[in-house]
């Protein structure tokens, strides 16, 4: 009785901010311990927007850098990243408090960070020094800065930990650091303007995204090897793996499609239309699907990886951008650079699989001024289980 009681008081709250479908199941199963936020650098603004997932409200403006750009979270650890381009320097944020906690200074114009799986190290590429810096994230100080190519635009850490990919777009090479020993092992010149990187679960390979050749470079991280130059569409900007690491979906910016690689066997499988400039993909923890931000016609588009057809076209804000997902998978989050908001879309469960209905937008909301980058963080508080 007093259950539905709370539901009908509450109800016309809920249905004034957009939650009618927000499940009171979720809410009671998380406990007032759990914690879920979305992480916004706005380069414009110097800040980082937090928004709580439990709720879906703004929840704290946190100043931070000049231009931050890149942002990332410790899965070891309640910490959030934010780079801060213009300034050199990272903002470690305390995710218990959402403040800034430390700052640790880097090397020339860095735009990304990366965060290795057993959240010891943090990885960040110098395009302005020509070095990538290596953090000590337990004590919070660089341990090494290690010379690479020209204009590296990222360093992305294997998922074993044992090797730190690094893409020179200046002089179009892909430098291999050995993680222990701290020193680049080889350096692979690949095709033209090396950018996004993707790694197989298994450390095993490593794809990297040439925007200015219309190619995908396939790796072997164990000899160190080129093994293929895979033509995409033009102007590849990301790469998205499945979870499982059997595909690579990669958005071809400028002509509108998305390619998918077979990972095994380093073949394109196909190229399908997916909407104007896509900007960033994103692969459900299911394999099952793709969420792509078109850039240039204000849409997220749904992929069906299964039976490989677009289902769905979503519109949200001005030119959509980063995307995140819940960490329930049931709410993808859209960060739209060009309306500086972010737009959250609900994914129902169907009684049939493709029944009208199954994606709604449920609310937008503003966060500062041309955002670049959204992380997800869900915990639950050290404070409040220690009680």
């Amino acid at each position: 009785m007093r259950k539905v009681l709370f539901i009908v008081v509450l109800s016309p709250i809920l249905v004034g901010l957009g939650w009618l479908y927000f499940h009171e199941r979720q809410l009671t199963d998380y406990g007032p311990a759990y914690h879920e936020y979305a992480y916004i650098t706005n380069g414009k603004s110097n800040t980082v927007s937090v928004i709580d997932l439990r709720t879906f409200q703004y929840a704290k403006t946190i100043k931070v850098g000049t231009e931050p750009t890149g942002v990332a979270a410790n899965t070891k650890k309640n910490e959030i990243y934010a780079l801060n381009t213009g300034s050199n320097n990272v903002s470690v944020i305390d995710a218990e408090r959402n403040a800034v906690v430390a700052t640790i200074g880097v090397h020339g114009k860095p735009y990304f960070i990366d965060v290795s799986a057993d959240g010891k190290r943090g990885y960040v590429a110098n395009s302005g020094s020509a070095n990538v810096s290596v953090i000590d994230l337990d004590k919070r100080a660089v341990m090494s800065n290690i010379r690479v190519g020209a204009s590296p635009g990222l360093a992305r850490v294997s998922p074993d930990g044992g090797t730190v990919v690094v893409s020179n777009r200046g002089d179009n090479t892909v430098s291999l650091i050995d993680a222990q020993r701290l020193t680049v092992r080889s350096t692979i010149p690949v095709c033209q303007q090396p950018e996004d990187i993707a790694i197989l679960p298994d450390s095993s390979k490593t794809f990297v995204a040439c925007a200015a050749s219309g190619q995908v470079a396939s790796i072997d991280l164990k000899n160190d090897k080129l093994l293929a130059l895979l033509d995409v569409g033009k102007t590849p900007a990301q790469l998205a793996l499945k979870p499982d690491g059997g595909e690579l979906m990669v958005s071809n910016f400028d002509s509108d499609d998305i390619s998918i690689v077979e990972t095994t066997t380093n073949e394109v499988g196909g190229s399908y239309l997916i909407g104007t400039h896509p900007a960033r993909g994103i692969v459900t923890a299911d394999n099952s699907r793709l969420y792509v931000s078109n850039f240039g016609s204000n849409t997220v588009a749904v992929y069906d990886i299964d039976i490989g057809k677009m289902i769905a076209t979503l519109p949200v804000g001005s030119r959509p951008d980063g995307l995140a997902l819940s960490q329930s998978q049931n709410y993808l989050l859209v960060l739209n650079s060009g309306s500086g908001d972010v737009t959250v879309i609900q994914k129902r469960t169907p009684k049939k699989k493709f029944e009208p209905g199954e994606y709604s937008l449920l609310t937008m909301i503003p966060v500062g001024v041309q955002p670049n980058n959204i992380v997800v963080k869900s915990f639950v508080s050290a404070k409040a289980s220690s009680k």
